[in-house]
């Protein structure tokens, strides 16, 4: 009996983990719209300047961490199996 609750604890922690990586490329994907701020360089966006620069700067940094948590999770996803595996 207790190998089907681990089984099911394992679905679950499956199932989230799809759910939150779906969310992250999602949220990865979202940047502000920085050409109307002054400064913007519409040619090569990270030369642009000031505010501009911050924001590109900042949009760049965002869809960096959303892909490092990712990993993370992927990593946390296969160490938590590890250890479910190592129990049976």
């Amino acid at each position: 009996m207790e190998n089907n609750s681990i089984i099911t604890v394992i679905g679950i922690f499956i199932g989230v983990a799809i759910f939150m990586g779906i969310g992250v490329q999602i949220l990865g994907s979202v940047s502000l719209d920085c050409s109307s701020i002054d400064g913007y360089n519409s040619e090569n966006p990270n030369d642009s300047t000031g505010w501009a620069g911050s924001c590109v700067k900042a949009n760049n940094q965002t869809a960096n961490a959303y892909s490092l948590l990712l990993v993370i999770l992927i990593v946390v996803a296969a160490a938590a199996i590890l250890f479910v595996v190592k129990l049976l």
